[in-house]
C-alpha cells in the first residue's frame, strides 16, 4: 500500500479499534470470553474502515486519506448492484496484505429444498464420515510441512534478536504457517458448501473441543483437522441458504440406537 504509507493514519480505524475493546471488556464482564489480551507485535495488523471512511467507484477502493487506489488482485467477482459496508486491511504475520470486504448481497436466495437429510460424525483418521456411509480422508495438512516446521523454527531461535536474518527467519516460519491455513481453509470451504447443497438437513454432534485438545496425544490431530471451523462453516451456511443445521448432545447414544425402532442397545456389565 504505498500510497498511504507516508501520510498520518485517518481517524475512522483507530475509533474502531476503541469500539472492539469496549466489545471485548463487555464480553469479558458478561462471562463469555477472558480478560482481553494486546496484540502480538509480529501478529499483524488490521484496520477497519466503515462506509464514510472509504469510496468505492469502479470497482476500486480509496481509502479515506489515500490519493490513489488500493493495488488489489480480486479473488472473486464483486456482485453487481451491491456497495461494500466495511473495509478490512489487514498485514499478515508472513508479510502478505489482505483486504476483506463485507457486501450486503440481496441476490443470495434459499437453495431448491431437498427431501434429503445426513448426519456426520467428525474423525481424524477419517476426517467426516456420514450416515450414507461416505467418508472424506483426512488431507493431514500440518503433517505434510512438519519437517519444514522442525528445521526453520530451529533456524529462527539461533538468530540474534533484532536482526534482519532473524526477521527473514520469522517470516520464513510465518509463510509456512500461512499456507497450512489456506490449504485447510479452501478443502474445508470446499467440503461445507457441497454438504450444504445436497442435503436439506445436516445433524452434527456438539463436541467439547477445547476439552478434546488437553490430551497431548492427540491434541495436534485434532487441531488440524479443525473440527470447530467445520461446525461453524456448516452453521452459518446453512443460516444463508435456508437449510437446516442441527447440533446433538455429545452424550447422545445414537451408535446404540436402532435407526427402526428407536431401541437403545446397552451392553451388559
Amino acid at each position: 500500500m504505498p500510497p498511504c504509507r507516508t501520510i498520518p493514519s485517518p481517524e475512522e480505524p483507530l475509533q474502531q479499534g476503541l469500539r472492539h475493546l469496549q466489545t471485548a471488556f463487555t464480553n469479558f464482564f458478561a462471562g463469555r470470553t477472558k480478560y482481553p489480551n494486546f496484540k502480538k507485535k509480529h501478529q499483524g495488523g488490521s484496520a477497519e474502515f466503515t462506509k464514510s471512511a472509504f469510496k468505492f467507484k469502479d470497482k476500486q477502493i480509496y481509502l479515506a486519506k489515500c490519493t490513489e487506489p488500493l493495488p488489489i488482485r480480486w479473488s472473486r467477482k464483486i456482485p453487481e448492484s451491491c456497495e461494500p459496508s466495511t473495509v478490512t486491511v489487514r498485514l499478515h504475520p508472513s508479510g502478505r496484505w489482505h483486504i476483506s470486504i463485507r457486501f450486503d448481497d440481496p441476490t443470495i436466495k434459499p437453495l431448491p429444498v431437498t427431501d434429503k437429510a445426513i448426519g456426520i460424525d467428525l474423525g481424524i483418521s477419517s476426517l467426516v464420515i456420514t450416515s450414507n456411509g461416505d467418508k472424506v480422508s483426512n488431507p493431514k495438512h500440518f503433517k505434510k510441512h512438519y519437517r519444514r516446521l522442525r528445521k526453520d523454527p530451529k533456524s529462527l531461535s539461533r538468530k540474534q534478536k533484532g536482526s534482519k536474518n532473524r526477521e527473514k527467519a520469522r517470516i520464513k516460519v510465518a509463510k509456512i504457517h500461512a499456507q497450512i491455513t489456506d490449504n485447510r481453509k479452501d478443502h474445508l470451504h470446499k467440503l461445507t458448501t457441497q454438504l450444504v447443497r445436497e442435503n436439506q438437513t445436516i445433524v452434527v454432534e456438539n463436541l467439547a473441543v477445547k476439552n478434546m485438545v488437553k490430551n497431548p496425544k492427540l491434541s495436534q490431530a485434532i487441531s488440524d483437522v479443525s473440527w470447530g471451523e467445520i461446525t461453524r462453516q456448516l452453521a452459518y451456511k446453512c443460516r444463508w441458504y435456508g437449510k437446516n443445521y442441527i447440533e446433538i448432545d455429545r452424550w447422545f447414544p445414537s451408535s446404540k440406537r436402532c435407526s427402526n425402532c428407536g431401541y437403545i442397545w446397552t451392553s451388559p456389565v
